[in-house]
C-alpha cells in the first residue's frame, strides 16, 4: 500500500529544525519498485549514459584499491570439514557492491548479491538482491529497496548507452543469444536507443524460454514484426545489425565460452556483451573497435584475479585485459564508452565493427537507485520506516 513519506534526511535543514538526531527511511518493496517507475527503460539509458559521463570525468568511489572494483565476493570452498557450510554449487555466493555517485546523484549505496543456481529448483531467481541507498555526509539510510529489477535493468541500459552511440542509426536486426532477463531489458534499450528495430533473431536453449521471450516481445515491442528462432551463434551474428551473448558459460577456459567470428560480422555491426563471450584472432583485429563500460574495472579485475583474467572472469573485456598483458594489444585502443557518452572519444562510423564489453558497476545501482527512489518519494510510493529518534550510542 502507498503511503505519504517525508524523508527528513533529504531535507537536513528541516531536520535540524525538528529532531536533529532523528532517522526515518523507506522500505521499497518489488511493486514498490515497479510504481516507481524502476521499469522505465527510456529513463533508465539516459541516467546510465550520465553514470558513464562521471565515470569518465572522475566523480566516483567504488572499492578496492583504485577505486574501481566490482565489490567483495565470498564463495564456498570445494572440501569444507563443517556439514553445515554450503557446497559450491553452481553460481553460488554473496557479494557486497558498494559505491559513490557524484553529479546529481551525491549518494552512496551497496547492493548484498547473494545468488544460487538452484534457487530455480524452487521457483525463486539465480540471483536475490538488495540494496542499500545512504546519505553521503550522515551514512543515514534512506532507503532499503528490493534490487532484482533495479539490477536487471539498470544492466541493459548500458548497451542502451552503447546503442545510442556506437549503433547505426538505421538498425533493423537484433541478434541474441540467450532469451533470459538479461536479453529482455537489453532488447528494451536497444528500442529505446534505435526505435526502427522491426526483427529479432534468437537462440535460447529450451521451450518455455524461448515461448516466454517471444510472449514478451510481442506484448512490449509490437514495432518488431518478425521475431526468428535460430539454432547456432553463427545464425545470431550473421545478418544483424546489433548482436548480443546473453548467455551463462562455465568459467575456465574460454574455449568453451560463447564464440564470435569475424567472418560472420557485417560490416556497421555493433556488439554488446554483458556476458560470457569469446572472440576469434581475426576479430582481435585494430579495425575492430573495442569498447569497454568502463576501463578501471577491467583493470581492477586485472589486479584481483589470476593471470589470465579470461579465465576467472567471462566478459569479453577480460580478454582485452589479456591482450593488452601480452603486447596483442595497444592499450590506447581501448576506449570508455563514457568518454564517447561525453563527447571526448567519436562516435561510429558507418562501416565499422564495434564491440562492447559490459562488466556491471556498483555507481549504476546507486544512479538508478537514487532515480527511482527520489520518484517513490514524490508519488508516495513505499513503507516508511523508523530507526531512531536519538541513538542508544552517540
Amino acid at each position: 500500500m502507498a503511503v505519504s513519506y517525508s524523508p527528513r534526511r533529504s531535507h537536513p535543514a528541516q531536520a535540524q529544525a525538528t529532531n536533529p538526531t532523528a532517522i526515518d527511511f523507506l522500505y521499497l518493496s518489488e511493486p514498490d519498485m515497479v510504481a516507481a517507475g524502476v521499469t522505465d527503460m527510456p529513463a533508465c539509458v539516459d541516467t546510465m549514459e550520465e553514470t558513464l559521463q562521471l565515470l569518465h570525468s572522475g566523480d566516483y568511489r567504488m572499492a578496492g584499491v583504485n577505486s574501481d572494483s566490482h565489490g567483495a565476493m565470498m564463495t564456498f570452498p570445494e572440501n569444507s570439514p563443517f556439514p553445515g557450510m554450503p557446497e559450491p554449487t553452481a553460481d553460488r555466493r554473496f557479494m557486497a557492491m558498494p559505491a559513490y555517485l557524484g553529479g546529481s546523484f551525491g549518494t552512496t549505496g551497496v547492493k548484498w548479491y547473494g545468488s544460487n543456481i538452484a534457487n530455480r529448483d524452487h521457483g525463486l531467481p539465480r540471483s536475490i538482491l538488495m540494496f542499500l541507498l545512504s546519505d553521503t555526509v550522515t551514512a543515514a539510510p534512506l532507503a532499503l529497496m528490493s534490487a532484482n529489477l533495479l539490477s536487471a535493468y539498470r544492466t541493459g541500459a548500458v548497451p542502451g548507452v552503447g546503442a545510442r552511440h556506437l549503433a547505426r542509426h538505421d538498425a533493423r536486426t537484433v541478434g541474441i543469444a540467450g532469451p533470459g532477463v538479461m536479453a529482455r531489458t537489453s532488447l528494451a534499450a536497444f528500442v529505446a536507443a534505435r526505435p526502427g528495430i522491426t526483427t529479432v533473431k534468437v537462440k535460447g536453449r529450451g521451450r518455455r524460454s524461448l515461448d516466454d521471450f517471444t510472449q514478451f516481445v510481442r506484448s512490449e515491442f509490437p514495432s518488431i514484426t518478425d521475431i526468428i528462432e535460430v539454432d547456432t551463434f553463427e545464425e545470431v551474428v550473421r545478418d544483424s545489425d546489433i548482436v548480443t551473448y546473453c548467455t551463462s558459460a562455465a568459467t575456465g577456459d574460454p574455449a568453451g565460452y560463447p564464440l564470435v567470428r569475424r567472418e560472420w560480422v557485417k560490416p556497421g555491426a555493433f556488439l554488446s556483451m554483458p556476458a560470457a563471450c569469446n572472440i576469434d584472432e581475426a576479430m582481435e583485429e585494430s579495425d575492430v573497435r573495442k569498447v569497454a563500460d568502463h576501463i578501471g574495472l577491467y583493470e581492477a579485475w586485472a589486479d584481483e584475479v589470476p593471470s589470465p583474467a579470461h579465465h576467472h572472469i567471462p566478459v569479453i573485456g577480460c580478454k582485452f585485459m589479456d591482450l593488452i598483458a601480452q603486447g596483442r594489444m595497444a592499450r590506447d585502443s581501448l576506449e570508455s564508452l563514457g568518454a564517447i557518452a561525453a563527447g571526448d572519444a567519436p562516435g561510429r562510423n558507418d562501416d565499422e565493427i564495434i564491440i562492447l564489453s559490459v562488466g556491471g558497476l556498483p555507481v549504476e545501482d546507486v544512479a538508478w537507485g537514487t532515480v527511482v527512489y527520489r520518484e517513490a518519494v514524490r508519488r508516495q510510493v513505499g513503507v516508511p520506516l523508523h530507526l531512531w529518534d536519538s541513538p542508544v550510542l552517540a
